[in-house]
């Protein structure tokens, strides 16, 4: 039989156009899953239904908590939402972004915040936007080949140029605001873009929904990093006003009694509710890794925060705990909760853990993937410390000052609050004192200097700029506006 040199490549061309054929198995799919990061802000840790509202309604979140994991300790990196903002998305301590606060902070050198000529401490410069330098979580996939969307609000920079989203690793950006919130939730809202276009009787989260959906439509092919940033529940309280009609008919609780706030979480949780019935349209439910949190606790003028002490600007539990709910079929188990504490800056290692981007050369990831609890492996490093600084003056809207600079170092139960000026330490226990009422920092001596340690290790390894003696500062006669140390 004459043997025919065309066979084989023949073969090997059918095989190909087959397999080409045969659908993608979902080992392969999950290879680079799609990413999408929702943010709320000022959400409080008890406020949703699943976290154990009985007051607020939430039952898309509920249901994607149902469906995920929820991580009962989660922290944001600070208590106000910049620097947790510019923490996540460069995956580093505030020390290494020089983002501390909102604002300028007052630091050495800048003309806005409080005198600190009349102050007993000079105070690092702040930034109020991210250096060009930094590799952002979006630089970062988009090096490993996915479309970076940005919708919402923005807070680390101006809305374009070289301090914009599309200037640090998003493709496409809407609904940035120039400041740190929107002047109003209905349109028009201030915000160019989306005044252009805006509908009457518009309501902002509906709106950033709708560009959200537009966006997981136009890059179905995958894979996609959506960060949608929503400016609820910030001030203003101004909830839509159907939404609230059925609001103001639910029986209020003992926690939560706030009919416009629970009616502006209808809208966010609805929110939630139609990205995840468009990932179902387009099929890629299954290859989407869904992150819910909130970018720092409750404010307390709008909600109750209990059992947590204080809330929004403080670092007390109540200013940095947030609910946190991760969703990706068959990779994370429905249904689980852990209490591992972790910090929101571990997102970046973790999703380049998942996507198989790599990491940038000559910067620091200070996160931990969380990939181990993802898939229900093991736990972090228990022996990791978790760190706030905020080495700045924190002012109230009038003009006083409401914190000094101060840090909390975390590790396993034991939490320590160093106040700069006052040389001071407070320490909790949290299993047993979550709300952070019996202070044992004079009877836990030990534990205390050990902490103190930590954070003295933390500093010199982030290369910390720190509060210094200020040289003309005279007690006795400075007109030092009136300072609240503590929080309630």
């Amino acid at each position: 039989m004459k043997y025919d040199s065309r066979c084989p490549w023949a073969c090997l061309l059918a095989l190909a156009v087959l397999f080409a054929a045969l659908p993608i198995s979902n080992a392969a799919a999950k290879d680079q899953p799609n990413f999408i990061v929702i943010v709320a802000d000022d959400l409080g840790w008890r406020d949703l239904g699943f976290m154990g509202s009985d007051y607020h309604r939430t039952p898309h979140l509920d249901r994607l908590a149902s469906g995920g994991l929820v991580f009962t300790q989660a922290y944001a990196n600070a208590p106000m939402c910049a620097p947790t903002r510019a923490a996540i998305l460069s995956g580093m301590y505030s020390p290494r972004t020089g983002v501390y606060t909102v604002g300028g902070g007052g630091g050495r050198g800048q003309s806005d915040g409080p005198d600190l000529s009349k102050l007993a401490l000079t105070t690092p410069r702040n930034q109020s936007s991210l250096d060009s330098d930094i590799t952002t979580l979006p630089e970062a996939l988009q090096q490993a080949g996915y479309t970076t969307g940005h919708v919402g609000k923005w807070h680390l920079g101006r809305t374009s140029g070289r301090t914009g989203p599309t200037s640090h690793g998003f493709d496409t950006s809407v609904g940035a605001s120039r400041g740190g919130g929107t002047r109003t939730y209905y349109a028009p809202y201030g915000i160019a873009d989306l005044d252009e276009t805006a509908k009457d009787g518009e309501y902002i989260t509906d709106r950033l929904t709708d560009e959200a959906v537009g966006f997981i439509e136009e890059n179905k092919g995958g894979p996609f990093f959506l960060w949608l940033a929503h400016y609820a529940v910030h001030n203003p309280i101004e909830p839509d006003p159907a939404v609230l009609r059925d609001v103001n008919r639910w029986p209020t609780d003992e926690q939560h009694d706030n009919a416009e706030y629970a009616a502006m979480l209808v809208s966010l949780d609805n929110s939630v509710g139609r990205i995840m019935e468009s990932l179902d349209a387009q099929g890629l439910a299954d290859n989407t890794v869904v992150v819910f949190v909130s970018d720092n606790g409750g404010s307390d003028r709008t909600t109750n925060n209990a059992p947590l002490r204080s809330g929004k600007g403080s670092l007390y539990e109540g200013g940095v705990r947030i609910p946190c709910v991760v969703h990706y079929p068959g990779v994370v188990e429905a249904g689980r909760k852990t209490d591992e504490p972790v910090l929101l800056f571990d997102l970046y290692p973790t999703f380049l853990d998942l996507s198989g981007a790599k990491a940038p050369r000559q910067q620091a990831v200070d996160g931990e993937s969380w990939r181990p609890i993802l898939e229900g492996q093991s736990s972090l490093n228990e022996n990791r410390p978790l760190v706030w600084y905020i080495p700045t003056y924190s002012t109230t809207p009038r003009g006083s000052i409401s914190h000094g600079p101060r840090a909390v170092v975390r590790k396993g139960d034991w939490k320590l609050l160093y106040d700069f000026e006052s040389k001071e330490s407070e320490l909790y226990n949290i299993a047993d004192d979550l709300g952070e009422s019996k202070d044992l920092a004079k009877s836990k001596t030990t534990t205390v200097r050990s902490l103190e340690r930590e954070l003295e290790k933390w500093l010199k390894a982030t290369d910390a700029d720190v509060p210094a003696a200020n040289p003309d500062y005279d007690p006795d006669t400075a007109d030092q506006p009136r300072r609240r140390n503590r929080d309630r």
